[in-house]
């Protein structure tokens, strides 16, 4: 979790939360700035009727924030008493059911892909994807490819003229060890934590051979895309994020160094993304 910076006026401060699959992503920003980034578990329905009363910010955040990542060292926010209602939060959701629960908190504005000013975007684009990719190009330029790499492996990419060029997606590595193990009769389930470096190519054993498998192949193809994506932009940027991010550059630091050296990590790139809606909106 990020460091706090403190508040000046609660008039400023607003909530960022992407709804992924299995968990929730939250972001405190003041203004431009963002001041902690966290993540929980889904939260019950109760408990963001809860939020809804909250009269102040740390009432608030003691909803939302893991209990035990919040010390004295961070303290409190003093007097931050809200002038009217909780701060605005901005949402955005690839689980709807989670999306309809969340819209019961005052103040909510769900994010949707015609507020991303990206041009040729189809209509069943994930609004993280999007997102991300609007947020990365917006902050480093373009033409900009993003690589997602969480539950699902993904890759998005714009031209240089803001238009989306399109992508791929593909099971991420956790998903792609647990349906060998859960859909084969005798193979095992591979713990992805379990090998932090690159095992042996050609395995002596099933365990090993199911790592060297999924591992080789992904890295295989996100080189080939990245290749091609040069192929097509010469001066393309390319930013990864996603839960396996810094797994995955491990990964290419040692099997493609001069490919590793240009990724970008970022894991924020959703906020980043929905921080310039935020700002066009006040403009």
């Amino acid at each position: 979790m990020k460091p706090y910076k403190h508040p000046e006026q609660t008039e400023n401060v607003w909530l960022a939360l992407e709804i992924g699959n299995s968990r929730l992503h939250w972001a405190l920003f003041l203004g431009k700035t963002l001041s902690s980034a966290w993540d929980t578990d889904y939260i019950p329905e109760f408990v963001i009727q809860q939020m809804a009363e909250c009269q102040t910010l740390d009432d608030l955040l003691e909803k939302i924030f893991p209990f035990h990542q919040r010390t004295k060292k961070q303290g409190g926010y003093g007097d931050n008493s809200f002038p009217a209602s909780p701060p605005p939060l901005l949402l955005a959701s690839v689980v709807p059911s989670q999306t309809a629960i969340w819209q019961t908190y005052p103040n909510t504005r769900v994010i949707t892909l015609d507020q991303i000013l990206l041009t040729g975007v189809y209509p069943t684009l994930g609004i993280d994807r999007a997102l991300a990719l609007w947020g990365a190009a917006k902050t480093w330029g373009f033409p900009m490819l993003v690589i997602d790499a969480g539950t699902a492996l993904t890759f998005t990419a714009a031209d240089a003229n803001e238009s989306l060029v399109g992508g791929a997606i593909l099971p991420g590595l956790g998903l792609q060890f647990a349906t060998l193990g859960q859909q084969t009769g005798q193979l095992p389930l591979v713990e992805i934590q379990n090998f932090p470096s690159l095992p042996a190519r050609f395995a002596l054993n099933t365990t090993e051979a199911i790592q060297s498998g999924v591992i080789y192949t992904v890295l295989a193809g996100i080189k080939d895309f990245i290749e091609s994506w040069w192929n097509l932009f010469s001066n393309g940027k390319i930013a990864i994020k996603g839960g396996d991010r810094t797994l995955l550059l491990n990964y290419l630091q040692a099997l493609y160094p001069e490919i590793a050296a240009h990724l970008i990590v970022e894991q924020n790139l959703i906020f980043w993304g929905m921080r310039e809606i935020v700002m066009e909106h006040k403009e």
